[in-house]
């Protein structure tokens, strides 16, 4: 039987015995938007905003800066499987406030610091509090708690998250536009802690998954089982998913980290790089909406063969492109995709392993996936030195993205 779904008995559920407190479906979804805007903002967008005031005052080179960043990034992959443990054990309410908290933490650490070990240190804990709140334990929560609605409750938070840079990057201008840059990382710290853990801890009152007879009271249907951890990685379906998601996101954070050296290779100056890139946000909302409106219909593996298909084709339209109109259309193409895969993943992987353990499933997935965007910054540097120009790069990225299409192509779903 494809999916291996069955009746599941006794899964635990936080406050299962208070279900009558959990709150509206549309409000728990407005509550977790606002949480992932912000929680994007500061912890993934700001970062660049406050390296040239730190390098000015601290007379820290770049390298050291963005050690800090990298470092952050794999500590996000390290500790995304040990957040799904905790919410498959029924923690995620805890999971998610603690991860404000713990961000705001690292930020006030952030604000104080002399020291490079300091700042090191600050961004262990901002990244064990992106693998807390940042989408996969959002989405892991919403889809064991409303299985017949976890796909709307994804492209939802995907949608809300998308405007984060529109937020973080003018957000820190303005802070920066009025305090110095420690005190701007404290606001932040504080924002976090003040406002954020709160809503977390509001939006997931009552319970993060459903109990069988939780759910029948809320019109659920009763929760379903499937795959193990162990049992998903003896399929091949998780580790041809797991190239698809690490290749994709290799692609993806080796194009942001090199993309206004690579538009200035073309001739752009930093004006026309914005007017290109200023696409790519509203092209990646523009993707999630009209996935709202038809993506419903469609199922999520044939949807996702026709967006991932878009890294490839935008990453050579890169390549070869010689006018800032080709370069547009590249920024929309990939902007659209990019809006995309997360809501395909989220979709995907309760259909393929069940819901039971889809928490350390989803970990084990984003941790290789993460851990490649860590290394892709300074990989596609390294391809600088071979040596090899911008276009040579987009070239091989097209190529992993042919890779990544191939290997969701052959993932099917796996038998139980």
């Amino acid at each position: 039987m494809t999916g291996g779904l069955a009746p599941l008995h006794g899964i635990k559920a936080i406050d299962a015995c208070e279900s009558a407190d959990v709150l509206p479906y549309r409000l728990v979804l407005t509550l977790l938007g606002m949480g992932q805007l912000i929680s994007w903002a500061a912890f993934y967008y700001s970062f660049s905003s406050f390296v040239l005031p730190m390098q000015t005052s601290l007379g820290w080179d770049k390298a050291t800066l963005m050690g800090a960043f990298s470092l952050g990034l794999a500590v996000w992959s390290l500790a995304t499987y040990g957040a799904g443990a905790v919410i498959d054990a029924g923690y995620g309410r805890a999971l998610m406030t603690g991860g404000s908290v713990l961000g705001g933490i690292g930020f006030l650490i952030w604000s104080q610091t002399s020291e490079p070990w300091m700042f090191y240190l600050a961004w262990c804990f901002i990244g064990c509090a992106m693998a807390m709140t940042l989408y996969e334990p959002a989405f892991t929560i919403l889809t064991r708690r409303y299985p017949t609605r976890y796909r709307q409750g994804i492209t939802t938070l995907t949608l809300i998250g998308g405007f984060a840079s529109t937020v973080g990057f003018p957000a820190a201008a303005a802070l920066l536009a009025v305090v110095d840059w420690r005190a701007a990382v404290l606001v932040i710290g504080i924002v976090l802690i003040a406002v954020i853990a709160p809503i977390h801890f509001l939006a997931l009152r009552g319970g993060g998954e459903l109990v069988p007879a939780t759910a029948a009271a809320s019109g659920e249907p009763a929760a379903e089982t499937g795959f193990t951890v162990n049992e998903a990685r003896r399929t091949a379906a998780f580790w041809l998913l797991t190239a698809t998601f690490a290749l994709y996101s290799f692609a993806a954070a080796a194009l942001w980290a090199h993309v206004i050296p690579a538009l200035a290779f073309k001739g752009l100056d930093t004006a026309e790089s914005m007017a290109v890139l200023v696409w790519v946000g509203p092209a990646q909302v523009a993707g999630r909406l009209a996935f709202v409106t038809f993506g419903k219909r469609l199922r999520p593996h044939p949807l996702g063969m026709v967006i991932l298909c878009g890294l490839p084709l935008s990453f050579g339209l890169f390549a070869f492109a010689s006018t800032t109109a080709e370069l547009i259309i590249f920024a929309v193409l990939f902007g659209a995709a990019n809006g995309l895969v997360s809501i395909i993943r989220g979709s995907l992987l309760p259909e393929y392993f069940g819901r039971t353990s889809l928490g350390r499933i989803g970990g084990a997935m984003s941790a290789v996936a993460l851990l490649a965007r860590a290394i892709a910054p300074l990989s596609a540097a390294a391809l600088l030195l071979l040596p090899m120009s911008y276009a040579g790069i987009m070239l091989v990225l097209a190529g992993l993205g042919v890779v990544a299409v191939v290997a969701f192509a052959l993932a099917r779903a796996p038998l139980r």
